[in-house]
């Protein structure tokens, strides 16, 4: 019988993509978070290409490091080493958002925020408030449900339908207010617009009198989105013309900072 220390599939393989051992144990940590925050043994080894023992291996490891820990029913949950890499990301990322944020305040006049998708929520990670007295604000770090607010709606348009599907499954779709979307076949039906059009609207489905329009930012590691809000009498479809096309040129320049690494 071959020992751990010994076994081809626990030695360091430098590939082209990079070291494959550590691919695998991010592997796992992107499954247990797309699952919720928790997998069983059965479930990582169902939805990976990865040998059973691997797995395990790998597991024992992170929950050595504190990244992941095992339940009392023996499932494995994200851990709380985690929770300090993902804030300083988190600032970091915003850092990075501010400067395009402030353009679109600039050009646009009305509140410009940045927001990721973390464990089934949506958190804003960035904002740059709006020079008017009456103006939308949120507070960075705030967390939110995904089905009635501009990046949330944004981002779920760009995930697969039976990752969407899991997200309202576990979190629901509890109404902010009498305009929030309450029912999954309407949910669908606004992601098919959104999708076809490229960009989402909260119509006062977050907060009564605020509205704003959003887009996600393709091609980042972690779903991301930005928007552009305020008081509905200010932003209405005239400014919705204008905002469309200044973000969508936002977020091809953020793509390209946060996937390439390219600032300024």
């Amino acid at each position: 019988m071959t020992s751990d220390a010994t076994s081809s599939d626990e030695q360091p393989v430098t590939r082209a993509s990079g070291v494959q051992s550590v691919e695998r144990a991010f592997e796992i940590l992107e499954r247990i978070a797309a699952a919720g925050g928790e997998a069983s043994l059965s479930d990582l080894a169902s939805q990976t290409s990865l040998p059973l023992p691997t797995i395990h291996r790998m597991l024992r490891t992170l929950s050595g490091t504190g990244y992941v820990i095992q339940s009392s029913n023996r499932r494995y949950m994200l851990g709380p080493g985690l929770i300090r890499l993902g804030e300083v990301a988190h600032e970091r990322l915003g850092l990075l958002a501010r400067p395009e944020l402030a353009r679109l305040v600039d050009v646009l006049g009305e509140t410009a925020n940045m927001a990721v998708l973390d464990s089934d929520m949506v958190v804003y990670v960035a904002q740059v408030p709006s020079p008017h007295t009456v103006r939308m604000f949120t507070v960075v770090g705030r967390r939110v449900h995904v089905h009635d607010t501009g990046v949330g709606k944004a981002i779920l348009a760009g995930l697969p339908h039976e990752r969407v599907r899991a997200i309202v499954d576990r979190r629901g779709l509890p109404p902010a207010t009498p305009r929030s979307i309450a029912t999954m076949a309407a949910l669908e039906d606004d992601l098919e617009r959104i999708r076809a059009v490229g960009y989402a609207v909260d119509d006062e489905e977050q907060e009564i009198g605020v509205r704003c329009y959003a887009m996600a930012v393709p091609g980042t590691p972690l779903p991301t989105a930005i928007s552009v809000s305020g008081p509905g009498g200010r932003v209405d479809a005239a400014f919705g013309e204008r905002a469309v096309p200044e973000l969508r040129r936002a977020v091809e320049r953020l793509s390209s900072v946060l996937t390439r690494g390219v600032v300024g």
